[in-house]
Parts: C-alpha cells; sequence; structure tokens
C-alpha cells in the first residue's frame, strides 16, 4: 500500500483546494455507441460515487478521433482509455494511469460471419475489412500490423465503433472486422452468436484508468479504493458484469511500456503540441 500511494503522489503537486475535489468528469473512450455506454458505466459510475464520495460524471465522445481531441485538451478528470491513447496522453498532457481491468491481456481479434468461408488470414486478400478508428489501438492497429507483416493486401474501412463493426459483420454487409474480446462479449447474443473469431494478435496491457495532473493523488487514491473494492461484492461484481469485467486492479505507468517499446508514431503530433 506504501508504494501505491507513492506512486498515486506522483500523479500531481496539486494543493489543497484541487485536493478537496468532489466532483471530476470521467471520459470513457466510444468503443460502443454513447447510449449503450451510458447504459453500461451510468450505475458503475454512481456507485463507486457512493463508494468513494467523488462524484464522476459519465462522458464520452461521438467517435474516437474526437475522444482523443478531447483528451488533447485536457477536457476529462478521469478517464478509461486504450493502452496506445494512454502512452500519447501521457506525454502530451500528464494524464497518469492509477488502475486497469484485473486479469486481462489485450489482443485485438478479426471476427468473420459464423457461416464465413474465410478460414485463415490469406483469405481476406483483396477484401474490405472494416475496423472502429484508425488509432483504437488492440481493434485496428495491431490487425493491420498483422496483414502488414504477412503481406496480405487489404481494402481499410473505419466506422463508429467496436459495436458497429460487429454488427456490420454480422448481417453481412462487411466480410471481417477488427475488435477485442471484452467488447465482442458484452454485444447482445444476437449478434455475438453469429460471430467467429478468425485470429487474435499477441496480448498487451490493457486499457488504462488514468487521472489528468489536476486531479491531486488523496482524490485519486478514494476512487482506486472504490474500483478495487467493486470484485468484493456481488452488488459491485453485477455492475461490472455489462463490461465483461472480472474487476479493477492498481496500476502503474510503467505497466505500458510494452506499448511505448511498439514506438507507434500515429498520434505523435499530440506529444509535440
Amino acid at each position: 500500500m506504501a508504494a501505491l500511494l507513492a506512486g498515486l503522489l506522483a500523479i500531481s503537486n496539486t494543493g489543497p483546494a484541487q485536493a478537496q475535489q468532489t466532483s471530476l468528469s470521467f471520459g470513457v473512450v466510444p468503443q460502443q455507441s454513447a447510449s449503450r455506454l451510458a447504459q453500461d458505466w451510468g450505475p458503475l459510475l454512481a456507485e463507486l460515487s457512493r463508494r468513494s464520495g467523488v462524484t464522476l460524471v459519465f462522458g464520452t465522445a461521438p467517435s474516437i478521433p474526437v475522444f482523443e481531441e478531447r483528451l488533447a485538451k485536457g477536457d476529462y478528470d478521469l478517464a478509461y482509455m486504450n493502452p496506445y491513447h494512454y502512452v500519447v496522453f501521457h506525454k502530451a498532457k500528464g494524464y497518469r494511469a492509477f488502475a486497469k481491468e484485473q486479469d486481462r491481456r489485450l489482443k485485438g481479434i478479426l471476427v468473420v460471419r459464423k457461416d464465413s468461408a474465410v478460414r485463415k488470414l490469406a483469405d481476406l486478400a483483396g477484401k474490405t475489412v472494416v475496423f472502429p478508428a484508425p488509432a483504437a489501438f488492440a481493434a485496428s492497429i495491431l490487425p493491420q500490423a498483422e496483414f502488414g507483416r504477412l503481406k496480405i493486401p487489404i481494402e481499410t474501412r473505419f466506422v463508429a465503433s467496436h459495436d458497429s463493426v460487429y454488427r456490420a459483420v454480422a448481417s453481412g454487409l462487411q466480410e471481417a472486422g477488427g475488435g477485442i474480446q471484452r467488447t465482442l462479449e458484452a454485444m447482445p447474443a444476437d449478434v455475438r452468436d453469429q460471430l467467429r473469431v478468425l485470429s487474435e494478435t499477441p496480448a498487451y496491457t490493457p486499457h488504462a484508468f488514468s487521472a489528468h495532473p489536476r486531479v491531486s493523488a488523496p482524490v485519486v487514491a478514494r476512487v482506486l479504493k472504490a474500483m478495487v473494492s467493486l470484485a468484493d461484492d456481488e452488488s459491485g461484481r453485477s455492475l461490472l458484469a455489462p463490461l465483461a469485467f472480472k474487476g479493477i486492479v492498481a496500476a502503474q505507468d510503467q505497466e505500458w511500456n510494452d506499448i511505448r517499446a511498439l514506438d507507434i508514431e500515429l498520434l505523435a503530433h499530440y506529444g509535440r503540441q
């Protein structure tokens, strides 16, 4: 616990006024529609607010690129962001990770319809593959890198969210699409059951719960304690279930060094602002 508090104290050198913050904006990367995110995250944030004594106000964006712009402006006090976003906006705006999903390593997946004739990545040569957004780390960057490594040419198309990818493939509008296991597991059964995972990428540190430097360490510690407690009782676990989370655990910045080692330049311009 002493080491954890030391890490939290490094988040900022804020003064007494900020240490008393009791209402924070909480941004969630729009992997799914805003209405779906509000439905799943709203009750969870309400319970975290009750347990921590810090009011957490849900926020998201209409698309992942808009979410990136808002992170670049520091619009969110706390944010749940993909691991590549975290590396970029830790450097650009000082966001600092304090938690992550329990027992999850993040892999990109490619899905096709269960009845698709596609059996291997090479079968998609010359075909259109849909992805959520250019900088969606596991759902877009990693699968595209795998096509590049294997020298398989594809046509790339971006849609609004992970949900949009799954629905487009399930309906037969697209041949294949990128996502992650967690968002696939969270899809309604009538969509999920029509899909088959064609391939998986290597695994990396998952999404980060992170705090803007203006949020004081004591406040972050209260939110973290509330997050960790969710897995300890049935009411908390029931709120984690729609997100397909087993729990939330403490984390530190260096856990995302595996992402830094990839040296991805896609959003490097934010670090130069």
